[in-house]
């Protein structure tokens, strides 16, 4: 394996684990539902493509990593699909959204 290949691979798998992290944070941060799940739908999905992108990288040319690219295509169309169904059927149950505390003091 090149120094190359080593180095691209690290950078996606760090990059792809501090998505995940940082989406993590956000899902325990956030006020409510919609924004929990714009969280965990958007970065978490972000995360997990760079991620298994890294391990790609990592096989080189391999069946496995034929695999790994199959499951990122898989996960890039079905996670912002799920979550956007997730947040229109809590819409159509009545979940209000949240829309901050209050009027503006200025």
């Amino acid at each position: 394996m090149s120094m190359l290949q080593n180095i691209v691979t690290i950078v996606l798998v760090i990059g792809g684990t501090f998505f995940m992290l940082v989406g993590s944070i956000g899902i325990n941060r956030l006020p409510d539902f919609y924004t929990r799940t714009h969280a965990s739908g958007k970065v978490d999905t972000l995360g997990i493509i760079m991620f298994l992108s890294g391990l790609a990288v990592h096989q080189g040319f391999s069946l496995n990593a034929a695999k790994l690219l199959l499951i990122i295509a898989f996960m890039a169309f079905t996670s912002p699909v799920a979550s956007h169904a997730l947040s229109r059927r809590a819409l159509l149950f009545g979940m209000k959204p949240w829309y901050g505390h209050g009027k503006d003091k200025s």
